[in-house]
């Protein structure tokens, strides 16, 4: 189930980067490959385990793909979280800085308006 949701994820955070990779700055790129590395992780656990236990990896028991649900969708939901973290550290856009560079603009033309009144 893990594995389900991460592959969901990547495929739609993918499709989601390719259809505004030329005009976007938001760096949806590192989402899409959070993702498909966690998929890419997760199907060489299934591979491991298939070769362990054969054919009963595709059958577990219902509280066992319950929690994989649960760390499935923790695993987006951390992706997430790091990929907005990164968004707000580096400020793509400038929307952190746009309220200081407003404000410092508004003074200095005050001060011109200040000088050139006297």
């Amino acid at each position: 189930m893990t594995l389900v949701i991460t592959l969901f994820a990547a495929i739609c955070s993918t499709a989601w980067w390719y259809a505004h990779a030329p005009q976007s700055r938001m760096r949806v790129d590192l989402l899409c490959w959070m993702y498909w590395g966690a998929s890419l992780m997760w199907t060489v656990d299934l591979m491991a385990e298939y070769i362990e236990e054969g054919a009963d990896v595709f059958v577990p028991p219902v509280k066992d793909m319950l929690n994989d649900t649960y760390l499935g969708l923790f695993v987006v939901a951390l992706a997430g979280i790091v990929w907005i973290a990164y968004l707000i550290v580096k400020d793509p856009r400038g929307v952190r800085n746009a309220p200081l560079t407003q404000r410092g603009s508004e003074a200095s033309v005050d001060a011109k308006e200040l000088v050139t009144s006297r």
